[in-house]
């Protein structure tokens, strides 16, 4: 079976094909340039090896580029680590999540950047024109400003910064392959880092948190819907620019079809919903320790089942480290319960 890179967007495919469908001119720009990039990004060779060997660093060092509105990443060192603010809210906006997510994942999940060496983290903002997308290639992340009108810039998210960076951990620890069910696990973990960070960032709880996603890069024309929501999957939008939400919340409604590499973006609404039941009942950042924990014992070609099957061995585990509470085990297996997991095929 060959293996699936993580071309990893941000803004699903089936979302930027409807919206080019119903005529706005930016997103057939950006489905173009996506595909392009995706091209770019397959024939670039990421060498592990090298992140592999190298010393652990004290503290990863953020470096954020200017694109300059080409389609080139590191067009202009923007700011260093440690440097003073542009006056670019993009740019400074990136540095600062950037910072959140790295502090995150070392303070609550003692993990020391995205490969657990100190790995830098590369941020590009203002990639190409209008462009409405954000996305992980292997070793640094790309934002772009969206055309002001259905979406603006995708710096201004924590949750877009934190759920692409988060790629980047899943790369360097079970490196799920991005396809089938595989894929959907990888993009609900990034969810599920980029929902929990934020979360800590605002100092909300699991019962204060909308637990939508995308909401906060939607422009006017779209102000007050989201790309999804581990709440409630499916109701995330329902009009005629995106059309409708097609996640589905338990197995019953499993999508089956070949778009979006079988539906990586459409069915991690399934766990997604069983992380936000956990979360409600024994916290966020409890329930995220134990999703940490099975991440790093997953393999790449791991399917739901798997998954169940390590997460809930991980709550138990970390039960008996007394890292989470008592009875978390049984709330995260009946959490799976609820969505239609682990389902009998």
């Amino acid at each position: 079976m060959a293996h699936y890179k993580c071309n990893c967007t941000f803004v699903p495919p089936r979302v930027l094909e409807n919206l080019a469908r119903v005529g706005v001119g930016s997103a057939r720009l950006s489905i173009q340039q996506s595909n392009i990039s995706r091209k770019k990004r397959a024939a670039k060779e990421i060498d592990m090896k090298a992140f592999i060997g190298a010393k652990t660093k004290a503290k990863a060092k953020r470096k954020v580029y200017d694109c300059k509105n080409t389609w080139e990443q590191r067009v202009k060192l923007a700011r260093a680590e440690g440097k003073p603010a542009t006056g670019d809210e993009d740019v400074d906006l990136v540095y600062k999540y950037a910072g959140n997510v790295r502090d995150y994942f070392s303070k609550v999940l003692k993990r020391n950047s995205i490969d657990n060496k100190g790995m830098d983290l590369i941020l590009n903002v203002h990639f190409g024109q209008d462009y409405m997308n954000a996305f992980w290639d292997g070793d640094e992340m790309t934002f772009g400003d969206g055309d002001g009108e259905i979406f603006i810039s995708f710096t201004k998210s924590l949750e877009v910064v934190a759920h692409e960076l988060a790629h980047g951990v899943t790369q360097f620890t079970a490196d799920l392959e991005y396809f089938s069910q595989s894929g959907a696990l990888n993009e609900h973990f990034s969810d599920v880092f980029g929902s929990a960070i934020t979360q800590h960032v605002l100092k909300q709880d699991a019962g204060q948190a909308d637990w939508l996603v995308g909401d906060e890069i939607m422009g006017p024309d779209l102000y007050g819907e989201s790309l999804r929501s581990m709440q409630a999957p499916g109701t995330a939008y329902d009009n005629n620019l995106l059309g409708k939400d097609p996640q589905p919340a338990h197995m019953n409604d499993y999508y089956a079809g070949s778009d979006d590499n079988q539906g990586v973006h459409i069915n991690s609404g399934i766990p997604n919903r069983a992380f936000y039941l956990v979360a409600t009942e024994i916290g966020t950042d409890k329930a995220t320790l134990i999703w940490y924990h099975a991440l790093q014992k997953l393999w790449s070609t791991a399917k739901f089942n798997d998954a169940v099957d390590v997460i809930v061995n991980s709550a138990r585990l970390l039960t008996q480290k007394k890292q989470v509470p008592v009875g978390s085990t049984q709330q995260v297996r009946a959490a799976f319960r609820d969505v239609g997991l682990p389902h009998l095929t």
